[in-house]
């Protein structure tokens, strides 16, 4: 199965809280580039995770046009302070009670780092510059994970 781990992109600094910030124009430019830089043609997904967090939604906003997906889920799990342990053993259990062969998560630093690492356990947490995407083969049978690629603007 594929799993995709995106950062949302670029955000304002200015906000009354961490979840309010918005896109900036370049993050929405960007996070928009790197899925049209990596899917020829629109890419099918079984299941979105999405952040609730504003800058998050707006990135999946951004992207949607070019990713199909009915299943879209706003996940409290896939903040910036969300377990990386927690949101593995969460797809872990869709994977088996919906049947999925695909994920796409849109979320934040320092979780996407954290996450990919769960999916490939011998590679050292990456880094993520914002709109950065990582594709990852995982066999949920041996829960053994392999990058595939990983892009950023």
């Amino acid at each position: 199965m594929k799993i995709f781990i995106m950062r949302h992109g670029e955000a304002s600094h200015m906000a009354s809280s961490d979840a309010e910030r918005h896109l900036t124009m370049r993050g929405r430019l960007e996070s928009l580039s790197v899925v049209k830089d990596v899917f020829d043609h629109k890419l099918t997904v079984d299941k979105v995770l999405v952040s609730p967090y504003i800058r998050a939604g707006e990135t999946w906003e951004e992207i949607s046009s070019h990713i199909s997906c009915s299943n879209v889920e706003k996940c409290e799990d896939v903040t910036p302070y969300g377990q990386a342990d927690k949101v593995y053993d969460y797809v872990m259990a869709l994977i088996e009670t919906e049947n999925l062969e695909s994920v796409f998560i849109v979320s934040h630093l320092p979780l996407v780092g954290y996450m990919a690492s769960e999916f490939i356990t011998d590679m050292a947490p990456p880094m993520f510059p914002t709109s950065g995407l990582v594709c990852i083969e995982f066999d949920p049978e041996t829960e053994t994970g392999q990058l595939l690629f990983k892009h950023h603007p």
